[in-house]
């Protein structure tokens, strides 16, 4: 009878130092490719959501894009180079200024779940971000409704 140690299904994965969920997604460039993804989305189908952005030809800005992109990596567990470069996240207080009502945290997250499904983020992985980014998001609200 063989003891050879199983991989967990997908289903059953939780992150750990050795597997964070940014080498599960494929480490920078497939990070950033959620995050262009997302806002493709964003631009798409949640305009009053693009519109609380900096925008270039009526799509969110390449400069929001690549900010979200470095926090996301680091947020992920990979290289903090949001944090070299713009320092701590300071989420709420860098989002004061805009107005997010529970009608914008869910439009928020319809286009990050229409992402994760564009970039086939399934299993645990797929559990544990919507877990993470409903959280997150429902933290940022900063006004009533």
């Amino acid at each position: 009878m063989s003891t050879q140690l199983k991989t967990p299904p997908a289903d059953d994965w939780i992150p750990s130092l050795e597997d964070t969920p940014f080498q599960r997604l494929g480490g920078e460039e497939a990070v950033r490719a959620l995050v262009g993804t997302f806002y493709d989305v964003m631009d798409a189908s949640e305009p009053a959501l693009a519109g609380l952005h900096v925008l270039e030809d009526g799509k969110v800005s390449r400069g929001t894009r690549e900010r979200f992109g470095l926090f996301l990596i680091g947020w992920l567990g990979g290289p903090q180079h949001y944090v070299e470069r713009h320092g701590h996240p300071r989420l709420r207080m860098r989002h004061g200024h805009v107005p997010v009502d529970i009608a914008m945290r869910d439009a928020w997250l319809r286009c990050m779940h229409k992402a994760m499904d564009a970039r086939g983020v399934t299993g645990g992985l797929r559990r544990f971000l919507e877990e993470r980014f409903a959280q997150t998001a429902d933290f940022m609200r900063n006004t009533e409704g």
